[in-house]
């Protein structure tokens, strides 16, 4: 039997590695994003309100949330037909600021005051089972077809284009899973925290997850997991350090993206 600390630990990791994986999923087709923060707030509003104030079953709850973030990611993908790189990335950086500024502002979830009394229905086994669901179609995806378009996207966009693939269809499906994914994190979130506010899907959200993808390893599922994994169980084991942990942690980065800066797991090929 574990303690609630290190359970509460388990569920954190297991939300970030969901959250890592909707990053993973459409840098995998070379596109990078720093709105899932953005997506991850849709998902946690719409479930818990609908939990909350219309006693929706949590399953349904949380996959509506999963799909309002889904479509929305699936508009913002468009763009990112035409837009590349460091562009992209201001992009992304701007939709979350537009969500996190809407949700400060919509009466009806709280505003500023953030939204209360969210059933807890995030569980360990809930969490794990979702962690578990996402990197089996993380495996699957890989494998198949599709997975090799995405590649193929990746590595050369006119070449892949020569051969067939459908540009728009894998761009805007790749981003749209990922926002799907970030959305459905934000669920898990919003009903094991109980109590969410704008402040907690700000730009610092959306680094965050970056972060764990690029130190796992960019372009490689299990390298977002295992960064996920750092990322959330490091700085509990640095507590001891109490003030500094956090600066003791920076710098454990820095080092980590010194030596290794493909991340501790390189891109699959």
């Amino acid at each position: 039997m574990i303690d609630h600390y290190t359970e509460s630990i388990l569920i954190f990791t297991c939300i970030n590695i969901v959250l890592a994986i909707s990053l993973y999923l459409p840098v995998s087709a070379g596109l990078l994003s720093l709105g899932q923060g953005g997506f991850m707030a849709i998902g946690a509003y719409l479930s818990a309100y609908m939990t909350t104030n219309y006693g929706w079953p949590f399953e349904v709850a949380l996959v509506a949330g999963g799909l309002a973030a889904g479509f929305i990611g699936l508009i913002v993908g468009i763009p990112a037909l035409r837009i590349k790189g460091v562009y992209l990335i201001i992009m992304t950086m701007g939709f979350g600021e537009i969500v996190r500024v809407f949700f400060l502002n919509f009466e009806p979830t709280g505003s500023a005051s953030g939204l209360g009394g969210i059933p807890h229905y995030t569980t360990l086994p809930v969490a794990a089972f979702v962690a578990a669901l996402f990197l089996f179609l993380c495996f699957q995806i890989r494998g198949s077809r599709i997975g090799r378009a995405i590649q193929a996207v990746r590595e050369d966009e006119l070449a892949a284009e020569v051969v067939g693939i459908n540009l728009t269809r894998i761009k805007v499906g790749v981003f749209g899973l990922g926002a799907f994914t970030a959305g459905v994190g934000g669920g898990l979130y919003a009903h094991y925290a109980m109590f969410i506010e704008p402040a907690q899907f700000g730009f610092h959200r959306s680094a965050e997850i970056f972060i764990m993808v690029v130190l796992g390893g960019m372009g490689n599922f299990l390298g977002a997991t295992l960064g996920a994994i750092a990322v959330t169980v490091l700085p509990e084991l640095l507590r001891g350090l109490q003030e500094w942990r956090m600066t003791f942690f920076g710098t454990l980065l820095v080092i980590m993206m010194i030596v290794r800066p493909w991340g501790l797991i390189g891109a699959q090929r």
